[in-house]
């Protein structure tokens, strides 16, 4: 199974995210990285981002 994250600074728009990661993967599926040296180091260069397997899919933007 992939490793998904989502990464963000805890704003509206992070969580909204990270709520319809696990709508859509469930739950315990979906880790919630807040710590900004986490996502720097995982390239993240606007939030929310979404991670699988170590690799930023996408960036600044909610996905339904």
């Amino acid at each position: 199974m992939a490793r998904v994250q989502v990464m963000g600074s805890g704003c509206k728009k992070c969580r909204q995210l990270y709520e319809n990661a696990v709508k859509a993967l469930g739950e315990g599926s979906v880790e919630y990285v807040t710590d900004m040296a986490r996502i720097a180091d995982a390239g993240v260069m606007a939030t929310p981002a979404l991670v699988v397997d170590g690799r930023p899919v996408s960036a600044g933007r909610v996905l339904k």
